[in-house]
């Protein structure tokens, strides 16, 4: 095999720091995105972590984001990116026209940095109050919110935290 196929869900697609050879839009069934996995490494710290992305199992359920197709020399790249609880689970993904087998990045519950599920008052807090080596808790959101939007990708989870976090950064009421 000479490339595969990767689902970004979070900063993938916002992010792509890799080289591609191509990207399209696609899905994945029964899986939800949310802002359940502590970020101790890039978006907060060891004693104030963020909260970033991973994907929970939802039966019934599609998740939509983007496809990339990339050597396989790329994944020592998304390994070291995707590190701190996130590891590679085979899926198939529904591009445009077919679908096609590839990888996503999950960090499951069993980490040691997941978070879990919590009112989304208290994971908004926690984001407007997060900042990492790679930028604040705050800008994670609001590019992935504006990238789902660009790409008109609904998604109820993001768009109430990115509306929660917004009021609440221009209340001042972190």
């Amino acid at each position: 095999m000479q490339d595969l196929w990767v689902f970004g869900y979070g900063s993938l697609i916002w992010r792509p720091d890799f080289p591609f050879l191509e990207s399209k839009p696609g899905s994945i069934c029964h899986w939800s995105r949310r802002f359940w996995q502590g970020s101790n490494d890039h978006r907060g710290t060891e004693n104030h972590p963020g909260r970033v992305l991973t994907l929970i199992a939802s039966e019934g359920a599609r998740c939509c984001g983007l496809a990339y197709r990339v050597t396989k020399e790329v994944l020592a790249h998304l390994d070291h990116r995707e590190k701190n609880g996130y590891e590679r689970h085979n899926v198939s993904i529904q591009l445009p026209s077919k679908i096609v087998p590839g990888i996503v990045y999950i960090a499951d519950h069993q980490n040691a940095a997941f978070l879990g599920d919590a009112p989304l008052e208290v994971i908004a807090n926690q984001i407007c109050q997060s900042k990492g080596p790679s930028g604040s808790n705050v800008d994670y959101l609001t590019k992935l919110a504006t990238a789902l939007k660009d790409l008109r990708i609904e998604d109820d989870h993001v768009f109430q935290l990115d509306a929660m976090v917004r009021e609440k950064l221009e209340s001042n009421t972190v």
